[in-house]
């Protein structure tokens, strides 16, 4: 770990996910929706990059976590590169978080049981949609989710191609507006996952 580079304040301690973590409770209190929407980065077999809003649901002690389908656009290109970025924004409080690190799939006990914490309706619509995939008209989409209504009943199992990845950070910064545009920013780096934080301050 490097020498605190004088932080004190909203960038205050050395654990980068405990300073997350305290930021979006803070954003949960003002953002009017989607406090934990970020834009998540990935980029296909050509090097083209693709973005998206997708929902961060748990920060860990070593990680970042959301959950989609396995069949989805982003989900394959999650897997062929092992590779992703993304970035928290919140209006609200003038500040932003981006990471950059590696995934890899959340696929068990963990996945179970935050699937089965949503909505029976977000439990059966993920069961409905091939996500990413062309879809005849909105209705037939709806037709699906009746039939699977039926099948599936009042507690439908997570779909073996729907769970979670898990982003393990080398960079993560921390961005917060600043007046004349002479913005805070930090970043924590580190050359590998089992290695030391370096924390730097950047120019705005």
């Amino acid at each position: 770990m490097s020498e605190n580079p004088k932080r004190s304040g909203i960038f205050a301690g050395d654990d980068p996910f405990a300073i997350a973590q305290s930021w979006l409770e803070e954003a949960t209190r003002s953002e009017p929706n989607d406090p934990n929407a970020m834009a998540l980065a990935t980029v296909d077999e050509n090097g083209m990059p693709n973005t998206r809003m997708v929902l961060l649901k748990e920060i860990e002690p070593d990680g970042f976590v959301f959950y989609t389908n396995y069949g989805s656009v982003k989900a394959q290109e999650l897997d062929a590169s092992g590779k992703a970025a993304f970035v928290l924004h919140w209006k609200s409080l003038r500040r932003q978080i981006r990471v950059r690190g590696v995934v890899s799939r959340e696929d068990g006990a963990r996945a179970d049981a935050y699937f089965a914490s949503r909505s029976l309706q977000s439990r059966l619509g993920a069961w409905a949609s091939e996500q990413s995939r062309p879809l005849e008209s909105r209705a037939a989409l709806m037709a699906k989710v009746a039939k699977l209504t039926i099948s599936k009943g009042v507690n439908p199992p997570r779909p073996p191609f729907w769970g979670g990845y898990r982003l393990n950070p080398l960079e993560v910064e921390f961005w917060a507006d600043g007046a004349y545009r002479l913005h805070d920013r930090f970043k924590w780096h580190r050359l590998q996952l089992s290695g030391e934080w370096s924390i730097s301050r950047l120019n705005p």
